[in-house]
């Protein structure tokens, strides 16, 4: 996995969490994940972006997200959407607020139909 594509997937996985505020169980899954992968620095990476403006941190990461994914494979898109609806599933639950940022990322990048599915199974 190269930097970049790292640093999608931590900033993916870290936005979502933050988007309700992290609790102890998504700060422990995003170290696990970081340490899996070897992505240290893009989870650190992440957490700054993040922490500049939490209030437009979403916002702001979904126009850069949307800027590298638009490249993807749709596979790989839906992969991308799937593993953190699968992370948020872990804790047994996905809230309402997680949900909409999900179906809102899944819309910008043309695998909505794929994210309902996955829910849906």
């Amino acid at each position: 996995m190269s930097e970049e594509e790292k640093k999608v997937y931590m900033l993916l996985k870290a936005v979502i969490f933050h988007y309700h505020g992290l609790d102890e169980a998504e700060k422990e899954d995003l170290d696990n994940t970081s340490e899996k992968l070897g992505a240290s620095n893009a989870l650190s990476w992440a957490l700054d972006f993040i922490s500049k403006d939490y209030i437009t941190a979403f916002d702001r990461a979904r126009a850069y997200l949307n800027e590298i994914i638009g490249d993807y494979s749709k596979e790989k898109r839906t992969e991308l959407i799937n593993m953190v609806w699968q992370a948020n599933n872990l804790k047994g639950y996905v809230t309402e607020m997680e949900a909409t940022a999900m179906l809102k990322l899944a819309k910008d990048w043309g695998v909505e139909k794929e994210l309902i599915a996955l829910v849906l199974k």
